[in-house]
């Protein structure tokens, strides 16, 4: 795998409980490998790590959000869950800044043991309130085989229009020539139709700075479209009568699982 990846493709979102709704639109991820943040930056004149360019990568808008190294984090979050990579890849997978913003609703990260085996996800959710939630999914340090299929309850607040309260079912295909991302949430775990369903998938595409001033030319200012669009369904589904649920306080642990 590359230092820096381009993957093109697109986000479904829908809403089925009332009020109902769905969207869809184009988006483009890069996956970046943590050990080799600043390879990417040097072999790209349109990529930076921690700089301004017309594609960034910033420490700071993922894991602990202070700007430190983002693999001793990592390392540390899979060793509190029993996991050693032995040295393994670690790769991230998000929307990165585009001429200096970005909001990623969710980003992935995959940790890969040294002998090449996927070890854990982490589900990185962030709210339009500055919080985050990480759902760290494993099979505590045996190999993930794709597709991954796992669980979690949801305690971290997202949209006010749905409760904290409820169940998250992920289906996970890792990125290699495409990938796919499925956050299922339910009312209840039993539960066996899912209220609300988010699918992203993409594949890849050609990189260097070709590819990355083709995808911005593409998809131009993804990134305030991607916050744009999640406030103007909200307000869609706040017309449409959505109940309206206070912001609770965050969880008192940032990861899960």
């Amino acid at each position: 795998m590359n230092a820096l990846t381009l993957y093109k493709g697109t986000l479904f979102h829908e809403r089925r409980i009332a009020p109902k709704y769905e969207f869809r639109y184009r988006i483009f991820s890069v996956l970046v490998d943590l050990d080799r943040l600043d390879e990417a930056a040097k072999t790209h004149r349109l990529f930076s790590h921690n700089r301004f360019n017309l594609v960034s990568f910033y420490d700071r808008d993922h894991g602990p959000k202070d700007g430190s190294a983002l693999r001793p984090w990592i390392d540390q979050q899979l060793s509190n869950a029993g996991i050693d990579l032995a040295g393994g890849r670690v790769f991230l997978l998000c929307y990165p800044r585009i001429l200096g913003y970005v909001f990623n609703p969710l980003s992935v990260w995959y940790c890969y043991h040294a002998d090449g085996s996927l070890q854990a996800v982490l589900a990185e959710v962030r709210n339009t309130f500055n919080e985050w939630h990480g759902y760290l999914l494993h099979e505590k340090g045996q190999p993930m085989i794709a597709p991954i299929r796992d669980q979690a309850d949801k305690v971290f607040h997202v949209s006010p229009f749905l409760p904290k309260q409820g169940h998250y079912r992920f289906r996970i295909l890792p990125p290699e020539a495409r990938y796919g991302v499925t956050v299922n949430w339910h009312e209840t775990a039993d539960a066996d139709k899912p209220a609300l369903i988010a699918v992203q998938t993409a594949e890849r595409v050609k990189g260097g700075d070709r590819g990355l001033l083709r995808l911005f030319s593409t998809v131009p200012f993804m990134t305030l479209k991607v916050i744009a669009a999640i406030h103007w369904h909200a307000l869609k589904i706040w017309v449409r009568g959505g109940r309206f649920h206070r912001k609770p306080k965050p969880p008192s642990t940032e990861i899960s699982g």
